[in-house]
């Protein structure tokens, strides 16, 4: 598990792995109600004919709460990284809007918050979506008061179900050094998560967790950008190579801006193609780790 001035949350769904949910280096939980035995209604649509649908479910509900520090990052920016990993964690989304298609007001009211100043919800500025993993029920709700960001998490464990691991904060590097830490200490980080066969430019559909830890940074501090660079081995021309590598980047720019709601002006791509490898492009072992894209740090 990669945990790198992070806070992990982690939800146990039943007998397989724990979910790690990640959150940018700023969050702070302010709140933990759970109750044993207790009912939500779990939104499944938006605002119409005088109520929000929902379905009602029963067992143990938890409900969370963090603040973060959000700057000028949207409310998708804050939700797309998490939507991505519940996704990756195999919960299905069964519906998501944001404040204006969930019905603003009307839909705010008509489904549970946890009450300020633990939970702020700004009425025209606000993200919901709801999921299921087998009898597993979450729902995700972020807003903004800026400078901050909430996030809310209520979730949803029948009694006949195995009992969920409690949320754990940790911020603890363990295991390898974490991409985040290795990105702040040294200003740039090789996202080894990501692979490129010689001469091949798509990026997998992943998930990847680099991508998420590098979207969760910049959300944090909206005083950065990140350059991402190109490497190749030394297989082909120089030009051709220069031009295989910028490909890579600009993929990898891509799935940050559409998977992962990232801002275009925060990320560049550049390629080097074969100028700074790891090591020797001599045996396959050497040319495998020399095809690589990395994060470079730039501060404003």
């Amino acid at each position: 598990m990669i945990r790198a001035a992070a806070l992990a949350a982690l939800l146990m769904t039943g007998p397989v792995a724990a979910q790690d949910l990640t959150l940018p280096a700023s969050a702070r939980q302010i709140s933990d109600r759970t109750s044993p035995l207790d009912s939500y209604d779990l939104p499944t649509g938006p605002y119409a004919n005088g109520s929000v649908p929902a379905e009602t479910r029963e067992g143990r509900v938890e409900r969370y709460t963090w603040r973060l520090q959000a700057g000028s990052s949207t409310t998708l920016q804050l939700l797309a990284p998490l939507r991505d990993q519940i996704e990756a964690q195999g919960y299905k989304i069964l519906f998501e809007c944001d404040a204006r298609v969930c019905g603003g007001f009307d839909f705010r009211f008509g489904t549970e918050v946890v009450p300020t100043p633990d939970m702020y919800v700004a009425i025209q500025d606000y993200r919901f979506l709801s999921a299921t993993k087998g009898p597993v029920a979450l729902s995700l709700l972020v807003s903004r008061n800026p400078p901050d960001g909430y996030v809310q998490m209520i979730r949803v464990t029948p009694q006949d179900a195995p009992d969920p691991d409690p949320v754990v904060v940790e911020q603890a590097v363990e295991g390898s050094v974490g991409v985040l830490e290795a990105l702040a200490t040294t200003g740039h980080v090789i996202l080894d998560d990501l692979h490129f066969p010689t001469g091949e430019v798509a990026l997998g559909e992943g998930p990847f967790d680099s991508l998420t830890l590098l979207a969760g940074y910049l959300t944090a501090n909206p005083n950065t950008r990140l350059a991402l660079v190109g490497h190749t081995d030394d297989t082909g021309a120089l030009q051709a190579n220069i031009a295989v590598s910028k490909s890579r980047a600009e993929a990898v720019r891509t799935r940050l801006i559409d998977a992962h709601g990232v801002a275009p002006d925060r990320i560049e791509a550049q390629g080097v193609g074969y100028l700074s490898p790891l090591t020797s492009n001599a045996t396959p072992e050497g040319r495998d780790l020399n095809r690589r894209v990395e994060a470079v740090l730039l501060v404003n």
